[in-house]
């Protein structure tokens, strides 16, 4: 169809816009968070942390909070909410973290901790559903798993690496600044994301009305122009071979690349090695430190090994005259591109740490701007999103963050909302061939959790300040 095979071309063109306005953006916001820091922490009593008549609280260090799984309309809210928070995330490839967190925290009654390890197991069941479904569809516009295993192999150990950074920076980091951070990066990326699935949406209906027109001359021309065939003329026509199509085995196993499969696993069992190891020693100790520091070579060998890999095929590729993209992003792979894709793979898993997602806010936005279609975008950042979050389950269940029968539950309804939620879009998807709905609802999600993460920021930045909590940066080792 005209529409699927302009398809790929469509939405490199409109991502090769410039990024500059919105990295501009992202650091004007930071500088300004930055100088709101000093003056609050200038503010601040420099004597506060030292205090011990009690009345100093410190919101890091909260106790845990796990109410019992009962029908009540807390557990109802849960479910309807979850449900549409992962069938929406999957779709978009942003998990929904930041609906999870809040909505754990503020209607079901879990600490701010447990709140975010049970967001994970929501995140994990939603994005294994949602990559089991995608491993059993088909590239929209070539011959192509609908998956970029080279894309997920370049984000993932980043990712991992900026999670750890993120789960570290939480513990020091005060509330008020996370907040402050999370909505100046969450607004910037689902404007921006809003903003290209209206580029988009136009070009798709340019594209669908220059297809009527085609279809309707093609008929009259064919009306004016009418011709008798001869009926022995006629089966030859009918029974000409047809393109065969695969069968949902066949497709299945053509989505599957074991290969880059086993590289992921060996990326996460190496995390998870290191993170188990770590949570079983004493913390700021010598060796707490050592093993902390081995992630960083773990995950920029992994990151360099691939990075090379599409350089050296992209050179090669260009030097016999092929322009066809490496993968799925439409731009030229060099060692800038690489640099900017290392910090916002870093960027998106510190987020993640932060917030307590999986990294696919600042993943999904980022594979749009690398110039993926939208449903490659949406599956690979879910694949990615499936082994970031599952890693830290496993090491959230060894630390006891979490009640196993809640987990359980809320990852039931994951898994179905993170299944359903595909295909009910991606046929709407197909009917209309209005791929940019996928980017509508990323901006959506992203646009939800940046409001939802905010009026919870503030709710509790204003508590702080009328009990007069300390609200500087915390001890790390404390």
């Amino acid at each position: 169809m005209v529409m699927e095979g302009n398809a790929g071309s469509l939405y490199g063109r409109l991502n090769r816009a410039s990024t500059r306005g919105f990295l501009a953006y992202v650091a004007a916001g930071g500088a300004c968070a930055a100088v709101l820091a000093c003056f609050v922490l200038s503010a601040a009593d420099p004597t506060a942390a030292d205090r011990n008549d009690g009345m100093l609280r410190l919101a890091s260090r909260s106790a845990r909070v796990w109410p019992d799984l009962a029908f009540n309309w807390r557990v109802v809210v849960a479910t309807v909410v979850g449900f549409l928070g992962s069938a929406f995330g999957t779709v978009g490839g942003v998990g929904g973290g930041g609906i999870f967190v809040p909505m754990l925290n503020l209607v079901v009654g879990f600490d701010t901790k447990s709140a975010a390890a049970l967001s994970k197991c929501m995140i994990m069941g939603a994005s294994a559903s949602s990559v089991w479904y995608n491993l059993q569809v088909s590239h929209p516009t070539k011959e192509a798993p609908v998956i970029d295993y080279k894309l997920a192999l370049l984000f993932q150990p980043m990712l991992m690496l900026g999670i750890t950074i993120g789960v570290e920076l939480s513990v020091i980091f005060p509330y008020w600044l996370i907040t402050v951070l999370i909505i100046i990066l969450f607004v910037g990326t689902s404007s921006r994301s809003f903003y290209k699935g209206i580029l988009m949406w136009r070009e798709e209906t340019r594209i669908l009305m220059e297809t009527r027109e085609r279809e309707e001359q093609s008929k009259a021309a064919c009306a004016a122009n009418d011709v008798v065939i001869d009926p022995s003329y006629q089966e030859p026509l009918l029974t000409q071979p047809q393109p065969k199509e695969k069968s949902a085995l066949e497709t299945f196993l053509f989505n599957l690349r074991w290969k880059n499969i086993l590289v992921l696993m060996s990326v996460w069992s190496c995390f998870l090695a290191l993170q188990v190891l770590k949570n079983n020693s004493k913390s700021c100790s010598t060796v707490y430190w050592v093993i902390n520091i081995l992630q960083v070579p773990v995950a920029v060998s992994v990151f360099l090994w691939e990075a090379m890999q599409l350089c050296r095929e992209s050179r090669a590729r260009r030097m016999n005259g092929n322009l066809e993209c490496v993968c799925e992003a439409s731009i030229e792979w060099s060692p800038a591109q690489l640099i900017f894709c290392a910090f916002c793979g870093l960027l998106g898993g510190t987020v993640g740490g932060l917030l307590g997602s999986g990294g696919g806010f600042i993943l999904g936005p980022l594979l749009l701007e690398l110039g993926c279609i939208p449903q490659v975008a949406s599956a690979t950042a879910t694949f990615v999103m499936m082994f970031s979050s599952s890693l830290s389950v496993v090491e959230f269940y060894f630390l006891h963050r979490f009640p196993i029968p809640f987990a359980g539950y809320l990852i039931f309804v994951s898994i179905l909302a993170g299944f359903w939620g595909q295909c009910l879009v991606r046929k709407i998807v197909h009917v209309l061939k209005r791929a940019s709905l996928i980017v509508f609802i990323l901006s959506s999600v992203i646009f939800a959790s940046a409001l939802t993460m905010g009026v919870v920021g503030t709710q509790k930045s204003i508590s702080m300040i009328n009990n007069h909590e300390y609200m500087g940066f915390l001890d790390f080792c404390q």
